[in-house]
């Protein structure tokens, strides 16, 4: 797997020099300084996206059982940051997220379950999504490859999301426990729990339809606020794009993001994906190449705070090991000193036997 995403990587690397030199270097320059205040608008609206898929986790968790919205919110930013920045294909992150929630007084099983369904929600509106945005594209006289290749691709992803959902039902539990058990030398995984609690809370979960139809709402206007990124910055390049095209190339621009998970940051293919769908509605490749310089700078800008907070929420765990510097302003925020001061101690580690509720550790 290491060597595949190495490759990936390196393949990535060509395909956008490449990309940037065809294009002209000068020529994208140009685009990304006409971009102006644009470029920090599209940093505040992905901040805001994030925040807001934290609130769309929060959600799913019963009313009773709920961590502090801001503990959701802090911990989908670290989610955020290490899909992002780190090779992990894009799955790394939600499982230290979702160990890391275990530190906010919420149960291992809890926490894995709604980490299951919140990336199983998230899975289900991109697809809706990117399924608008195709039929926005089709509306607006769009007719070609991009149709067609779209097309099949979400021909082939609706038997996988059903997959993902089945797996999460009864028969997928012996999967789960051959995964864990392959992990299970790492002690720090084990603290979701018996994987039979946590298909429990798994049922549980997926019980609450009014929550889940919350958190699909939630999540589904979510996209919409990722889909200003490319209004406002193609807006102050000067190129009058309306907001239904925009939600074309930030949907199906997604989808390639998706497809690419195997590439580090999909890299190449979020550049090629954006010149083939900015060049649609008669945008030239020079600021397509700059939108996803503008993009790929607020995943920085994003991402490299949300590791900071990362670090000093592993730290903190480690009494021997004190957060500093801007990783513990950033703790400091999340939880301020005196529910740091009230936090339950951590749950133990281990593969405890469900009671007899099937709710507890």
């Amino acid at each position: 797997m290491k060597r595949l995403t190495t490759l990936g990587l390196i393949a990535g690397l060509c395909t956008v020099i490449g990309l940037f030199v065809s294009s002209g270097p000068e020529a994208v320059a140009a685009a990304l300084w006409a971009s102006g205040w644009g470029a920090v608008l599209v940093v505040v609206a992905r901040f805001v996206a994030v925040a807001w898929a934290g609130l769309g986790w929060w959600v799913v968790f019963p009313r009773g059982e709920r961590p502090l919205l801001r503990a959701c919110v802090s911990v989908r930013f670290v989610r955020e940051g290490i899909n992002t920045l780190l090779p992990v294909a894009q799955v790394g992150g939600d499982l230290i997220g979702a160990r890391l929630l275990t530190r906010e007084r919420v149960s291992g099983a809890l926490s894995g379950a709604s980490t299951l369904v919140d990336l199983m929600v998230q899975a289900l509106t991109q697809f809706l999504f990117t399924l608008a945005g195709l039929g926005i594209l089709v509306a607006l006289g769009g007719d070609g490859p991009i149709v067609h290749y779209v097309g099949l691709g979400l021909v082939v992803a609706a038997p996988a999301l059903v997959a993902f959902y089945l797996v999460q039902r009864r028969f997928g539990q012996s999967l789960l426990q051959a995964a864990i058990n392959r992990f299970a030398g790492g002690r720090e995984w084990r603290i979701f729990g018996a994987v039979d609690v946590m298909f429990e809370r798994l049922r549980g979960l997926y019980a609450a339809r009014g929550r889940i139809l919350t958190a699909i709402g939630t999540h589904l206007f979510g996209w919409i606020i990722g889909t200003f990124e490319v209004w406002i910055a193609l807006r102050f390049m000067g190129y009058e794009v309306g907001f239904l095209e925009a939600i074309v190339i930030e949907s199906l621009a997604q989808a390639v993001r998706g497809a690419a998970f195997a590439v580090p940051g999909a890299l190449g293919a979020q550049e090629g994906g954006l010149i083939a769908l900015c060049a649609v509605f008669g945008i030239p490749a020079e600021a397509a190449l700059a939108l996803s310089l503008i993009k790929r700078l607020a995943d920085l800008a994003v991402g490299l705070p949300s590791l900071m907070l990362w670090h000093a929420m592993e730290n903190e765990a480690d009494p021997g090991r004190p957060a500093a510097g801007i990783g513990a302003a950033l703790r400091a925020w999340v939880r301020p000193r005196d529910a740091q001061l009230r936090q339950a101690p951590m749950p133990a580690y281990g593969y405890a036997a469900a009671p007899a509720d099937g709710k507890g550790e």
